[in-house]
């Protein structure tokens, strides 16, 4: 399950937010001004921030320059309802990683939340040796293990599964799994992920009888280690 930390002043906001990113399959943390949003994301590990500049106590971009200068690099999303480009300017150079002007489609709001998870994601150098109870991943062997017997996949199959196990235990969706696997070209409605799921989860099953890769109706599929 994905984190996200929404700091927040104003209660009708912040409802709205929490109740929709908890039906998207998020864990939400809510901090009320920016200087307990701080505390927060320095103590806490979150998938992303979504920030509000206009805030008591300590304002959002000077949270967000506090949190970089400790060296937080969480993703963070700036809300505001001040437009203007140089207003933009200041959120992105503060030290934000995308700014959204309020008011705004939720729709659009959880696009740009996935975007910049997909793009932390990305920057994370990936384990050499992935290894869950008696299922191991090895990247430079570009071999998967069960129960000590090679399982044979294709390179797709291989690079899914090492994206699946990275975020085990984490629901990954669909156009996360799209982007990672074959990037940007294919059309959302395809059922490649579909397809390359039963048969991943067919040659798993001839090795193990622990499901692995588990479904989240309308939200995508989780790694689950075997105990």
């Amino acid at each position: 399950m994905l984190r996200a930390l929404v700091v927040e002043d104003d209660e009708r906001t912040s409802e709205y937010l929490i109740k929709g990113l908890q039906q998207e399959g998020f864990a939400v943390d809510l901090a009320i001004d920016g200087e307990q949003g701080l505390h927060a994301a320095r103590d806490s590990e979150y998938d992303v921030i979504l920030m509000d500049i206009m805030m008591p106590r300590l304002d959002g971009l000077q949270a967000v320059q506090r949190l970089r200068q400790l060296g937080v690099e969480t993703p963070v999303l700036v809300l505001s309802a001040k437009a203007a480009l140089d207003d933009r300017i200041r959120g992105l150079r503060a030290g934000g990683d995308d700014y959204l002007t309020k008011p705004f489609a939720f729709a659009e709001l959880i696009a740009r939340i996935e975007a910049l998870v997909r793009r932390s994601q990305r920057a994370e150098a990936p384990a050499a040796v992935l290894a869950f109870g008696n299922v191991t991943l090895d990247h430079e062997r570009h071999q998967l293990l069960i129960d000590g017997r090679e399982v044979d996949l294709q390179p797709v199959e291989f690079k899914l599964l090492g994206y699946l196990m990275r975020n085990a235990g984490r629901v990954v969706s669909k156009t996360m799994i799209l982007d990672y696997v074959w990037g940007y070209g294919f059309d959302p409605q395809t059922n490649v992920v579909e397809a390359k799921i039963s048969r991943l989860r067919t040659k798993l099953a001839a090795h193990t009888s622990h499901e692995l890769i588990r479904t989240v109706r309308g939200l995508g599929y989780r790694f689950e280690a075997p105990s």
